[in-house]
Order: structure tokens, then C-alpha cells, then sequence
């Protein structure tokens, strides 16, 4: 299977679930409270429908769309993306959504962000509980970082070892770790023995954003993790576990490095030293035409630097996975106000950005972790207040709340188009843009 069609499945794997819970989330509230759903379907069916499904004596339609930008419900005597105009001017039935208080049409429309932000709790504390938690403090990391030309200008030299943001350890596992640096106010680093604190630029993330090539990358040692057979690697005694230190004389500090210096010497035979189990041995080791000598490089952490795994069991593993989710929404919040500046809007993805996310094998652990992820960030951005989102329904109805009265029944669908042509239109900018990208 392709990387291409194996990222492809875990995203629409992903955004099936995630989908499927939100608008359940609203289904289960509007049941809880009488109110008549007529359809549930995930993804939209625009002209048609790939399935669809009404039972015997049901009020409620079930189907999937073909167009995979979201999914519906569909809640009676509501005015939303589907712009049903026929509540214009009728007496609201007990059944309807319009009919009901609301302090009730409030917990409605919130309970899609509620299930997703449940979701994403539910993953983590299966994560946890299933596979552990893994810590790697940065200061172990002997060879330091390499860092962007960004990451240059405000002060950092490739070799730095990270030894703490803002006075606190830093865990170069924990999903906030880029974050903690680019936010920090001063970060503590190890620079040729010697441990010195560099004050971070205020305008750091914009320039991160507006670059879009990142922060930092550990500067991993080129240890063999695989010899393929018959290349050269296997003829000239190399074995996996081997470390290498030098190639003709100079020393070898990083794998991206290495692997500069050995394609600069294709078709050559060329003496390397290797460091196996504690001893130094000078090999020569031919380099095919591609500039390759066939080896698989290790690039488990848990290999090359020394993890500490922590196991849960199920009644530590809930709170665990309740904090990870609260500081994984916290985090995220925390971003949200970049994507309204010119940097952040520059970084904008869709599809193919998200799918990207993906790793291109499967991995159970890697697809449930980005699953949570999406998860939390769905819950928050449903919540911003633009209309055809959650967040816009919300704002109405707190409106609704504080002032005691309704918004007019023409004005809210005035509102709904323009919330999904605002959306429609960030939506294609955004799908435009990683087509762009990809060409």
C-alpha cells in the first residue's frame, strides 16, 4: 500500500470518528430534551447520498455523504446549513428546536464541542493505559539540536542542548515541547560545556510562522539499525548497533551530516570509524553510484537515548489522560490567536496538510495519538464565534439569554450564509494552497 493511500485511509479513518461523535453529541441532546432530529449524516450529500437508511417508524434519516467536509445534523425547527426555510412564519411545534427554552438550545448546540473535547480525554487515557508514557528530558540529548535560521535569530547555535523553558525541565516527547521554546520567555541551553540562558524575541512565533520551516531538530547520531543485505554495508562488516564516529579522519557529529558526507563520495571506497559495543573499529566501506552503502539508520528514540517509560494502570491512566487533554486544549487555545494574523493565515492547510500529519506506515499508537489531537482541536475551533459554526449558535443564544429576547428568524439565516461562505471560502484557500504546495 502506498504511503500516499495509507495517509489518505487514516484521515478519513480520523475524520470519521471525530465527525460521527460531534454530531452525536448533538443527536443525544436533542433527544434528551424532545426534540425532533430529521437527519444524521456524516459528511454532506450534496445531489445525493452514498447511504442512507430511515427505519420503520423513526422521525430520524441516517446516512454518509460523499463530500468530506463535516457532517449534519439535522435538528427540526433549527435554522442551519441546510437554510430550510419552511419555519418562516409557522407557529413552533413542541417538537421543534425554536420551541424549546433557551438554556436547552444552548446545551444542544454545545454538546458537539463537549463530546469531541470527551473524545480526545477517552484516546489519551487509552494511550496511556495501553502503551505508557514515555519522558525524554532534552538535556540528554548529547548531540543538541539543530535549529532553523529562525531559531538562529534569537540566539540559538546548532549543538545547544535544551536543558529548561523559563526555569521548567523540558520533554522533548511532550507534544508542547516546540511550543514551550517558541513561548518561553528565556530558555536555559548547554553550549560547549557551558550552560547559559538565552531571552527569547517577543515576535519569535510570528517569525516562525511567517518562515514555516519550523524551529529545531535533534541532531541524531547515524547508528546502523539495519544492514541490507548485499549492499555495501554487509561486505565491509558493519552490523546493526554500529555507531559512527568519522569518516576519513573527521569527526561525525549528526546523521544529516554523514549522510552529506557520504553521497559527496559515491563510487569511492572510504575509511569510516564505528564504535561497537564500547570499541572503536576503522572499517572501509564502499559507496555505491546513489551514494548509499545500505544500511536502515536507527531512528527510535528509545534506542538511541536513554527513555524513561512510565506504565498506568486504568484508574491512573483517567486522570493522566484528563490532564493531557486539558493541556493539549490549553495549548492549542493558545495558538488560536495567531491563525487571525497575516503569519498565521500564511500557514493555513487543508486536506493534504492534515493527511501529512498522518505517519506514512500504520501505526495504532501514532493514528489514535493525531485522532486525539484533531479531536481537541475540532472541539476548539467549532467554538469560534462564526456563524454556521457552533461557536456562532452559541454567542445568538447567550444573547438570547441576556437580553430575553429572540433574534429574528431572517436575520439568523442572513448570518448562517455568511458564516459558510466565510468557511466555504477558507476552505478552498486553504485546499488551493496545499495543491499549490504539492505542485
Amino acid at each position: 500500500m502506498s504511503t500516499i493511500l495509507i495517509k489518505f485511509v487514516q484521515l478519513m479513518l480520523s475524520f470519521t470518528i471525530l465527525v460521527l461523535v460531534h454530531e452525536l453529541g448533538h443527536y443525544l441532546l436533542a433527544r434528551l430534551f424532545r426534540v425532533r432530529v430529521d437527519k444524521f449524516y456524516i459528511f454532506f450529500n450534496p445531489w445525493f447520498s452514498l447511504f442512507k437508511y430511515k427505519p420503520k417508524g423513526s422521525d430520524t434519516e441516517w446516512g454518509i455523504g460523499w463530500l468530506p467536509f463535516g457532517g449534519y445534523c439535522k435538528i427540526n425547527g433549527m435554522i442551519d446549513e441546510s437554510l430550510d426555510r419552511s419555519i418562516e412564519g409557522t407557529t413552533p411545534q413542541p417538537y421543534e428546536f425554536r420551541s424549546k427554552p433557551a438554556w436547552q438550545r444552548f446545551l444542544i448546540m454545545v454538546a458537539g464541542v463537549v463530546f469531541n473535547f470527551l473524545l480526545a480525554i477517552v484516546i489519551y487515557a487509552g494511550i496511556i493505559y495501553t502503551w505508557g508514557r514515555d519522558e525524554l528530558p532534552s538535556a540528554r540529548i548529547e548531540n543538541g539540536m539543530a535549529f532553523s535560521p529562525v531559531a538562529e535569530y534569537a540566539g540559538f547555535r546548532d549543538g545547544d542542548i535544551i536543558l529548561a523553558t523559563d526555569g521548567r525541565p523540558a520533554d522533548i516527547l511532550d507534544a508542547g515541547f516546540m511550543r514551550s521554546v517558541a513561548q518561553a520567555e528565556s530558555v536555559q541551553v548547554r553550549r560547549e560545556g557551558v550552560d547559559t540562558t538565552l531571552l527569547m524575541p517577543d515576535d519569535l512565533m510570528k517569525r516562525l510562522l511567517l518562515d514555516g520551516r519550523g524551529l529545531m531538530y535533534i541532531r541524531f547520531p547515524f547508528v546502523v539499525g539495519e544492514v541490507v543485505p548485499g549492499k555495501p554495508a554487509e561486505r565491509a562488516g558493519l552490523k546493526a548497533g554500529d555507531k559512527l564516529l568519522a569518516i576519513e579522519g573527521r569527526k561525525v557529529d549528526e546523521f544529516r551530516q554523514a549522510r552529506a558526507e557520504i553521497h559527496s563520495r559515491r563510487g569511492q571506497v572510504v575509511p569510516m570509524t564505528f564504535e561497537r559495543n564500547g570499541e572503536v573499529l576503522d572499517l572501509s566501506v564502499p559507496i555505491d553510484t546513489a551514494g548509499q552503502i545500505g544500511v536502515l539508520t536507527e531512528m527510535d528514540l528509545s534506542k538511541l537515548y536513554q527513555v524513561d517509560h512510565h506504565s498506568y494502570n486504568l484508574i491512573e491512566a483517567v486522570p493522566a489522560g484528563v490532564r493531557l487533554g486539558v493541556t493539549t486544549l490549553k495549548g492549542y487555545v493558545g495558538d488560536m490567536k495567531y491563525v487571525f494574523t497575516p503569519e498565521g493565515a500564511s500557514q493555513i492547510g487543508g486536506f493534504g496538510s492534515i493527511g501529512n500529519l498522518f505517519p506514512p506506515v500504520w501505526d495504532w499508537r501514532a493514528f489514535w495519538s493525531m485522532t486525539a489531537l484533531l479531536s481537541v482541536i475540532l472541539s476548539a475551533m467549532n467554538l469560534l464565534p462564526i456563524p454556521a459554526l457552533d461557536g456562532g449558535h452559541i454567542v445568538f443564544l447567550l444573547i438570547e439569554m441576556i437580553t430575553r429576547r429572540k433574534m429574528k428568524e431572517q436575520w439568523l439565516i442572513r448570518a448562517q450564509l455568511i458564516g459558510m461562505f466565510l468557511l466555504f471560502a477558507l476552505m478552498i484557500y486553504a485546499n488551493v494552497k496545499d495543491l499549490v504546495r504539492f505542485l
